[in-house]
């Protein structure tokens, strides 16, 4: 690193704090060296992609391998019959951790991605045909909490109250910080009990908020990241409420696709590359040392160190053989919770539904049911929460002129018990017509123009995510922290994990945020 030096200035630890200084020299000479040493990444998901921005930036050479033949793992784009769709994440949530990024590299975010403010965040409508505004905007929440319920304005506020003081109590930081056992929870437990962090988010909402629709309204968040609001120690995920609130939510011009792009041109400043099809079928080793990965074709690419951004549980099943594995043995892997998968449909309509908000939950009629039947590999609820995603309300050029673009997600079980998907997803398609014609989009069937869907085989066979889970290993509290997989991997010298199945876990901040912790823990090159 002689030559050059980068100073923050402003909070350290939380991974939630704006960095407010940056003091820069000589990084783009030092991105430019063909020196330095070599690090490997497998996989060009956010988590991958930032690990190496930020490896790069440091110096070492980085080449990033992705079996696929574009960028983003679960975030991928793709364009059909002049549609553009994002397959994957559709909320970009605390961008400052995306700008650190960008200024890394003595750049400014902005300059090369503009983000959108989405507001509502979500359209929320229910059985009874009542709806709800959810905005990050504090006095414009409490507003949709008044009109939809006015005796739970107060119990709305302190809700607030207690959510942010379990964020500030150690939440915020824990995202930012390796934690390795359970020593390195214990100055952040006593605060965390005391504003019962523990309990189920279900039940401390329900402590403050008495109508029916707004307790789900309140306690959906973990469903985004594989989770259920009725587990122990969900309430946890209230935070996800403190950072929308704090940092706002936005949506990139020209969709997610673009922002992983731009962070691509990114990596490629730094002297970083991206290798498209190219798969990793191994991690080569030297005793329990990680030497280099061997792909598909046969060949080998040596390296200091390699980070997988892969999915943890197929990294540590598929890419590492069973001798070396004395902490992700196959009895862990095999026994481990996963979290539930999704069922996607993209389509588009050769008209316009202007009423309809770029996000928008349809709740099913049995919301604590709908999570039990994913809990374990099974049917999918024949009534569940549906996530409709209308990107075109917030950037119309992702269509043509005169039309929308939509995908909806039904949350479905994994792939555990065998159950096929292959003979059931047309009829599965249709029932989610059906109740969006319904209810949002009137006269669907007749607008169609275009269509794909994509079931849990596709996580599976295509994002090689274990059992075809969408968000790796299920949050639960016996698989969070120091019990989830860790950015400095237990079983293999220099070998790193990024992503969904890694603390602090799935969602795009977490992800982030498992970069950011290997940074860390990888030395200096």
């Amino acid at each position: 690193m002689s030559g050059s030096r980068l100073e923050w200035s402003g909070p350290r630890g939380c991974a939630m704090d704006r960095v407010t200084v940056l003091r820069f020299s000589g990084m783009a000479g030092l991105a430019a060296r063909s020196g330095g040493r070599r690090a490997l990444v497998i996989g060009s998901g956010f988590g991958g992609l930032a690990a190496a921005i930020r490896l790069a930036a440091r110096g070492w050479r980085v080449t990033v391998l992705e079996r696929m033949n574009g960028p983003g793992g679960r975030a991928n784009a793709f364009q059909q019959d002049g549609f553009t769709f994002d397959a994957g994440p559709t909320v970009i949530t605390c961008p400052h951790l995306l700008e650190e990024l960008w200024a890394l590299a003595g750049q400014r975010m902005a300059d090369h991605v503009e983000l959108r403010p989405v507001a509502p965040l979500y359209r929320m409508r229910f059985p009874d045909g009542s709806t709800f505004d959810y905005h990050t905007d504090r006095e414009a929440m409490r507003e949709s909490v008044r009109r939809l319920s006015p005796r739970d304005e107060a119990g709305f506020l302190s809700l607030c109250a207690r959510v942010e003081r379990m964020y500030e109590a150690g939440i915020g930081t824990l995202m930012s910080t390796p934690v390795p056992d359970v020593l390195s929870l214990a100055p952040f437990t006593p605060a965390l009990v005391r504003d019962e962090a523990f309990r189920s988010m279900f039940g401390l909402v329900s402590k403050h908020i008495r109508d029916a629709r707004l307790q789900q309204a309140l306690s959906f968040h973990p469903l985004l990241i594989g989770g259920s609001p009725f587990a122990t120690a969900s309430a946890v995920y209230t935070s996800i409420q403190f950072v929308e609130r704090r940092w706002g939510a936005f949506f990139p011009v020209g969709g997610t696709g673009a922002l992983v792009r731009g962070l691509v041109a990114l990596l490629e400043s730094l002297g970083g590359e991206v290798r498209y099809g190219s798969e990793v079928t191994e991690i080569a080793l030297e005793g329990r040392k990680a030497t280099g990965v061997r792909l598909g074709d046969g060949s080998g690419l040596a390296a200091d160190v390699v980070v997988s951004n892969a999915d943890a549980a197929w990294t540590y099943r598929y890419l590492l053989p069973g001798h070396v594995r004395k902490h992700w043995t196959d009895e862990r892997i095999n026994r481990a919770r996963y979290s539930m998968s999704a069922f996607l449909w993209y389509f588009g309509t050769r008209r316009q539904y202007p009423e309809v908000a770029h996000h928008t939950l349809l709740f099913g009629k049995d919301f604590r049911g709908m999570f039990s039947g994913l809990e374990g590999p099974g049917a999918p609820s024949a009534d569940p929460l549906l996530y409709l995603h209308r990107p075109t309300a917030t950037d119309t050029a992702l269509a043509p002129a005169g039309n929308d673009a939509f995908y909806v997600l039904a949350p479905v079980p994994h792939l555990g018990a065998g159950l096929e998907w292959k003979q059931r997803a047309e009829a599965f398609r249709r029932e989610l017509e059906e109740r969006l014609s319904r209810t949002v989009l009137p006269g669907l069937g007749e607008a169609l123009v275009t269509s794909r869907m994509a079931t849990p085989e596709y996580f599976r066979d295509e994002l090689r995510s274990f059992r075809g889970a969408a968000f790796s290993f299920a949050p639960t509290l016996m698989q969070t922290t120091f019990l989830r997989a860790q950015a400095r991997s237990e079983d293999v010298d220099r070998l790193y994990m990024v992503g969904a199945g890694t603390h602090p876990g799935a969602g795009l901040p977490a992800v982030l945020c498992s970069a950011k912790i290997v940074d860390t823990v990888i030395p200096l090159a």
